[in-house]
Protein backbone atom coordinates (compact mmCIF):
# COMPACT_ATOMS: atom_id res chain seq x y z
CA UNK A 1 0.00 0.00 0.00
CA UNK A 2 1.45 3.39 -0.87
CA UNK A 3 2.13 5.59 1.87
CA UNK A 4 -0.47 7.98 1.29
CA UNK A 5 -2.84 6.05 0.12
CA UNK A 6 -6.42 6.36 2.17
CA UNK A 7 -8.08 3.08 3.02
CA UNK A 8 -11.23 2.03 5.10
CA UNK A 9 -12.99 -1.19 6.67
CA UNK A 10 -15.79 -1.52 8.66
CA UNK A 11 -16.33 -2.72 12.12
CA UNK A 12 -19.73 -4.19 13.17
CA UNK A 13 -20.49 -5.84 16.22
CA UNK A 14 -24.01 -7.68 16.43
CA UNK A 15 -25.61 -9.02 19.63
CA UNK A 16 -28.43 -10.93 20.69
CA UNK A 17 -29.37 -10.52 24.94
CA UNK A 18 -31.65 -12.00 26.55
CA UNK A 19 -32.85 -11.28 30.39
CA UNK A 20 -32.14 -14.53 32.72
CA UNK A 21 -33.16 -14.46 36.26
CA UNK A 22 -34.04 -11.12 38.04
CA UNK A 23 -31.10 -8.78 36.60
CA UNK A 24 -29.08 -11.10 34.59
CA UNK A 25 -28.36 -10.41 31.07
CA UNK A 26 -27.19 -13.22 28.55
CA UNK A 27 -25.54 -11.43 25.29
CA UNK A 28 -23.99 -13.96 22.24
CA UNK A 29 -22.20 -11.63 19.87
CA UNK A 30 -20.25 -11.52 16.57
CA UNK A 31 -17.81 -9.17 15.78
CA UNK A 32 -16.65 -8.04 12.18
CA UNK A 33 -14.10 -6.47 10.94
CA UNK A 34 -13.25 -5.80 7.51
CA UNK A 35 -15.55 -5.50 4.43
CA UNK A 36 -19.25 -7.66 5.73
CA UNK A 37 -18.67 -10.10 2.52
CA UNK A 38 -14.77 -11.39 3.39
CA UNK A 39 -13.72 -10.04 6.79
CA UNK A 40 -10.13 -10.27 7.60
CA UNK A 41 -11.48 -10.70 11.39
CA UNK A 42 -14.38 -12.55 12.82
CA UNK A 43 -15.20 -13.00 16.39
CA UNK A 44 -18.14 -15.53 17.89
CA UNK A 45 -18.22 -15.22 21.97
CA UNK A 46 -20.64 -15.10 24.71
CA UNK A 47 -20.72 -12.89 27.89
CA UNK A 48 -23.31 -12.29 31.15
CA UNK A 49 -23.97 -9.18 33.04
CA UNK A 50 -26.11 -8.82 36.45
CA UNK A 51 -26.26 -6.10 38.69
CA UNK A 52 -25.60 -6.60 42.62
CA UNK A 53 -28.48 -6.34 45.39
CA UNK A 54 -29.09 -2.81 45.07
CA UNK A 55 -30.77 -3.01 41.62
CA UNK A 56 -32.56 -6.43 42.64
CA UNK A 57 -29.54 -8.45 41.36
CA UNK A 58 -27.43 -11.79 42.36
CA UNK A 59 -24.07 -10.16 41.07
CA UNK A 60 -23.69 -13.43 39.48
CA UNK A 61 -21.75 -11.00 36.52
CA UNK A 62 -20.44 -8.11 36.31
CA UNK A 63 -22.33 -5.23 35.98
CA UNK A 64 -22.76 -3.71 32.13
CA UNK A 65 -21.18 -0.10 33.36
CA UNK A 66 -17.97 -2.65 34.45
CA UNK A 67 -18.05 -3.96 30.39
CA UNK A 68 -17.75 -0.39 29.17
CA UNK A 69 -15.17 0.75 31.77
CA UNK A 70 -13.08 -2.31 30.57
CA UNK A 71 -13.58 -1.30 26.95
CA UNK A 72 -12.56 1.77 27.31
CA UNK A 73 -9.24 1.15 28.97
CA UNK A 74 -8.01 -2.20 27.08
CA UNK A 75 -9.22 -0.14 23.76
CA UNK A 76 -6.94 1.87 24.51
CA UNK A 77 -3.73 -0.50 25.57
CA UNK A 78 -4.63 -2.17 22.55
CA UNK A 79 -3.86 0.83 20.30
CA UNK A 80 -0.76 1.84 22.15
CA UNK A 81 0.69 -0.92 21.82
CA UNK A 82 -0.37 -1.60 17.86
CA UNK A 83 0.26 2.04 17.20
CA UNK A 84 3.75 2.09 18.97
CA UNK A 85 4.45 -0.32 16.79
CA UNK A 86 3.80 1.18 13.78
CA UNK A 87 5.28 4.87 14.63
CA UNK A 88 8.36 2.79 15.65
CA UNK A 89 8.60 4.06 19.18
CA UNK A 90 9.75 1.27 21.79
CA UNK A 91 7.20 0.62 24.06
CA UNK A 92 7.17 -2.57 26.80
CA UNK A 93 4.66 -2.81 29.52
CA UNK A 94 1.42 -0.88 29.25
CA UNK A 95 -0.47 0.21 32.25
CA UNK A 96 -3.22 1.66 32.76
CA UNK A 97 -5.38 3.48 36.01
CA UNK A 98 -8.82 4.48 35.37
CA UNK A 99 -10.85 6.98 37.47
CA UNK A 100 -14.00 7.14 35.82
CA UNK A 101 -17.02 8.69 37.21
CA UNK A 102 -20.79 9.21 37.16
CA UNK A 103 -23.37 10.79 39.19
CA UNK A 104 -26.83 9.28 39.50
CA UNK A 105 -29.44 11.71 40.67
CA UNK A 106 -33.10 10.66 41.39
CA UNK A 107 -36.30 12.69 42.74
CA UNK A 108 -38.44 10.88 44.64
CA UNK A 109 -38.95 6.94 43.59
CA UNK A 110 -38.59 8.28 39.97
CA UNK A 111 -36.17 6.59 37.78
CA UNK A 112 -33.05 8.35 38.03
CA UNK A 113 -30.84 10.00 35.50
CA UNK A 114 -26.97 9.18 34.68
CA UNK A 115 -25.05 11.78 34.47
CA UNK A 116 -20.98 11.00 33.42
CA UNK A 117 -18.61 13.54 35.53
CA UNK A 118 -15.38 12.42 34.33
CA UNK A 119 -13.05 10.15 32.84
CA UNK A 120 -9.39 10.20 33.42
CA UNK A 121 -6.27 7.63 31.98
CA UNK A 122 -3.33 7.51 33.61
CA UNK A 123 -0.93 5.87 31.26
CA UNK A 124 2.52 4.45 32.35
CA UNK A 125 4.83 3.10 29.78
CA UNK A 126 7.51 0.96 29.75
CA UNK A 127 9.83 2.94 27.68
CA UNK A 128 12.94 4.86 27.12
CA UNK A 129 11.14 7.04 24.28
CA UNK A 130 11.39 10.98 24.65
CA UNK A 131 8.28 12.29 25.81
CA UNK A 132 7.09 13.41 22.52
CA UNK A 133 7.51 10.33 20.87
CA UNK A 134 5.28 8.56 23.75
CA UNK A 135 2.62 11.81 23.26
CA UNK A 136 2.44 10.89 19.66
CA UNK A 137 1.47 7.27 20.10
CA UNK A 138 -0.88 7.99 23.01
CA UNK A 139 -2.63 10.69 20.70
CA UNK A 140 -2.70 8.21 17.99
CA UNK A 141 -4.21 5.50 19.94
CA UNK A 142 -6.68 7.85 21.37
CA UNK A 143 -7.78 8.47 17.54
CA UNK A 144 -7.87 4.94 16.74
CA UNK A 145 -9.74 3.69 19.95
CA UNK A 146 -13.15 3.12 18.80
CA UNK A 147 -14.25 3.59 22.81
CA UNK A 148 -12.60 6.81 22.94
CA UNK A 149 -13.90 8.03 19.44
CA UNK A 150 -17.44 7.14 20.12
CA UNK A 151 -17.34 9.51 23.62
CA UNK A 152 -15.45 12.45 22.02
CA UNK A 153 -17.96 12.49 19.27
CA UNK A 154 -21.28 10.91 19.97
CA UNK A 155 -23.98 9.50 17.39
CA UNK A 156 -27.28 9.23 18.58
CA UNK A 157 -28.65 5.44 19.94
CA UNK A 158 -31.22 4.61 18.06
CA UNK A 159 -34.19 2.61 20.18
CA UNK A 160 -36.74 0.93 17.96
CA UNK A 161 -39.72 -1.27 19.71
CA UNK A 162 -41.53 -4.02 17.66
CA UNK A 163 -44.81 -3.51 16.96
CA UNK A 164 -46.26 -6.62 15.79
CA UNK A 165 -44.39 -8.02 12.94
CA UNK A 166 -41.93 -4.83 12.36
CA UNK A 167 -40.02 -2.20 14.54
CA UNK A 168 -41.20 1.38 14.85
CA UNK A 169 -38.90 4.20 16.36
CA UNK A 170 -39.12 4.58 20.39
Amino acid sequence: MAENQQTSFDVVCEMEAKSVGKMRTEVDARMVVGPLDSPMYEHRFEMASDEGSFHGGADSAPPPLAFFCTGLVTCLMTQVRAFAKRLRVPVGDVRVTADIKWEGRQTGRAPYTAHPIHFRLDIDLDTDAPLDDQRRVLNAAELGCFVEATLANPVPVEHRLRDGDGWIDA
